[in-house]
């Protein structure tokens, strides 16, 4: 499943955040938890969907009447900012970002810029100066906006970097902004079919510059 990334060099590499640098599962899923509740919705139905995009797409995809939907969005960012229990950092993830240079990588999450930079925080993970949150676009994910703005402010085009996913909805989103997708299955709760190279965890693959500079991805020797 690896070959068709570790064939190919990349420009850059783009990482989505919950699920993918960090697993924020079990935080996110008891305030949506709640939040579904208050509206009378079925959580066990309603939480998977959940993953991925931004809290004001997944409250307008219920169709709820008479709410304000500002004030939703408020609210439930506002409690999983104060939930961080229990998030933690993928296998691997702070060694293999410390190997790449600053300048040649990005987070492109669907989080608040608030709710993004505390929960990097607890996991212990540094942004690199190219952050970008659900403040910086108009369309999130599954839309490719998120993903061509971070190639933008990286000066490279999407179509040569590689994204990091675990969600369908980012997974989407890459695809349409033109770039290869890794999906890292560490939060996968269950089994995801998927035609983009996969791995666990961050562990079992490394990275190397070529002589022009360009970012490849090998897997780890052990």
């Amino acid at each position: 499943m690896l070959k068709h990334v570790t064939s190919k060099s990349y420009a850059a590499l783009l990482f989505d955040m919950d699920g993918t640098l960090l697993s924020s599962v079990a935080a996110a899923e008891r305030v949506w938890g709640r939040w579904a509740e208050r509206h009378g919705l079925d959580a066990e139905a309603f939480l998977p969907t959940i993953h991925g995009v931004r809290a004001e797409d997944t409250i307008r995809r219920q169709n709820l009447a008479d709410i304000d939907i500002e004030a939703e969005v408020e609210w439930v960012t506002k409690a999983e900012i104060e939930d961080v229990e229990g998030i933690m950092p993928i296998g691997g993830i702070s060694a293999f970002l410390k190997s790449l240079p600053p300048d040649r990588w990005a987070i492109v999450t669907s989080a608040s810029l608030a709710l993004a930079s505390k929960r990097l925080k607890a996991a212990g993970v540094t942004p690199p100066p190219v952050f970008i949150t659900a403040e910086d676009v108009t369309k999130g994910k599954p839309h490719p906006d998120p993903f061509l703005a971070a190639a933008d402010r990286l000066g490279v085009s999407a179509s040569e970097c590689l994204v990091f996913e675990d969600a369908p909805a980012g997974i989407q989103a890459a695809e349409a902004a033109g770039a290869d997708v890794m999906v890292i299955k560490a939060t996968h709760q269950h089994p995801m079919e998927t035609p983009h190279a996969s791995v666990h965890d961050y562990s079992l693959i490394q990275i190397d510059l070529d002589e022009q500079g360009r970012i490849r991805i090998t897997e780890t020797k052990i």
